[in-house]
């Protein structure tokens, strides 16, 4: 009989087992790992750099970054947010550094760093860690005395243990052992991806980037209707980012477009990924406050060219398509340029509709919303409100955030608490 098992080897099972056996040495406690490696995700993340969390210290503003799970997360980062991340590592020998962007990596800026941490501290502490253990079963047991603990059946064996912690993130078989042990899962959907576009006005320019606003319009493209109705309504946005933006090869990219992806990920779902954006270039301007500008130009610069004359703070490659899709050649001179044309070109810099047709993965750092209904845990202690002595931490319950080491930090504040919970502090 184990004291603790932890189901899954990640970035949550690691550092709960790391507290729980700081704080309780005298606790059995095993991680069960499915596959032949543990931690893979901590490996690729940040670009192999392991963006450990991010620099936002004031627990009101940082739920600001989970589309699901903000509110129920406000509670648990007062008791462990990131500073307590920080202090933690760092009170452990890994020194973390902040990025202009906010982001949090190891001054060493590799995530084998965090990796080779976990592995030698779960070793000292006497953690066993059994890999290629794939849970097939998870049952709850019924002692002597009223007592309550679980049998855990793997492709190996057998366990038994008076608590578990699942932190397996979206794991559809563990999902559906979950679901026959009588909890509500939300159905997984990707989450953080980028946006595939095929548009005469960002191809030949991937690697182009800038600050833009984008918006999700309402009024979807739908394959079954090819008539446009007179009496649609102006375009209205669901939903707002505000950001870099980063042209690809395959679409569009960047902060910007995956705050969107995030926030939206039902509603993109539900659209089939088939959907149309709004990209203001000029985030401070809106369409009736360029014109004059660029009518004034006109008169500035009326002997130049409009396509060699970058009038606005934009990246010239992408001035050069704006202009060209405003029905602006070349050797258009800015005395030439009519009215009609300016009001266009006054559009694709501040209202400038794609359609998307798609998505890719954002990276190696695939995410998905969905997982335990939040409603059904306990967020004092991350224990389930269906069977006791069943903790969650992590991507396996229905939260998920935007990029920048947000999902980590649920990952780690998760863990710390369920560890609490575990051992009865």
């Amino acid at each position: 009989m184990h004291d603790v098992i932890i189901i899954g080897g990640g970035a949550a099972g690691f550092y709960a087992a790391i507290q729980i056996a700081e704080s309780a040495p005298d606790l059995k406690v095993v991680i069960l790992e499915k596959g032949k490696e543990v931690l893979s995700k901590v490996k690729v993340s940040g670009g192999g750099r392991c963006n450990v969390t991010h620099a936002e210290f004031d627990p009101n503003e940082l739920i600001n970054s989970y589309p699901r799970g903000s509110k129920e997360l406000l509670g648990p980062f007062h008791k462990h947010g990131t500073g307590d991340t920080v202090a933690f590592f760092e009170e452990r020998g890994i020194q973390l550094k902040i990025e202009e962007d906010g982001r949090m990596f190891p001054i060493t800026d590799s995530s084998q760093t965090v990796i080779d941490f976990f592995q030698c501290e779960t070793e000292r502490l006497g953690v066993k860690v059994l890999k290629h253990s794939a849970v097939t079963n998870i049952l709850p047991l019924d002692l002597k005395n009223d007592e309550k603990a679980w049998e855990i059946t793997t492709i190996k064996g057998t366990y038994t243990s008076k608590k578990i912690l699942v932190a397996t993130g979206s794991n559809p078989k563990i999902w559906k052992l979950l679901e026959n042990l009588g909890h509500t899962l939300e159905p997984a959907v990707p989450s953080l991806f980028t946006f595939n576009i095929k548009d005469e006005r960002i191809s030949g320019i991937p690697g182009v980037s800038t600050y833009a606003k984008v918006e999700l319009l309402k009024r979807t493209f739908n394959p079954k209707i090819t008539i446009k109705l007179s009496s649609e309504v102006p375009d209205e946005a669901l939903l707002v980012s505000e950001g870099p933006l980063l042209i690809t090869h395959l679409g569009m990219s960047g902060p910007a477009i995956l705050r969107l992806s995030a926030w939206g990920a039902r509603i993109l779902n539900e659209y089939g990924y088939r959907f149309r954006i709004r990209v203001n270039w000029l985030p401070d301007y809106h369409k009736g406050a360029v014109l004059p500008l660029l009518l004034e130009i006109k008169d500035m610069e009326a002997k130049k060219t409009v396509l060699r004359t970058k009038a606005v703070d934009i990246p010239r490659r992408l001035w050069t398509n704006l202009v060209r899709a405003s029905g602006l050649n070349g050797d258009t001179k800015w005395a030439d340029a009519s009215k009609k044309q300016l009001q266009l070109l006054a559009e694709q810099l501040t209202e400038c509709a794609f359609l998307v047709e798609g998505k890719s993965t954002f990276k190696e750092e695939f995410v998905t919303a969905g997982g335990v209904d939040l409603k059904e845990i306990n967020f004092k202690t991350f224990e389930s409100k269906v069977l006791p002595n069943l903790y969650f931490a992590g991507e396996v319950i229905n939260v998920d955030a935007i990029t920048g080491g947000f999902n980590f930090q649920n990952a780690w504040t998760g863990a710390f608490i369920a560890a609490q919970g575990i051992i009865g502090k």
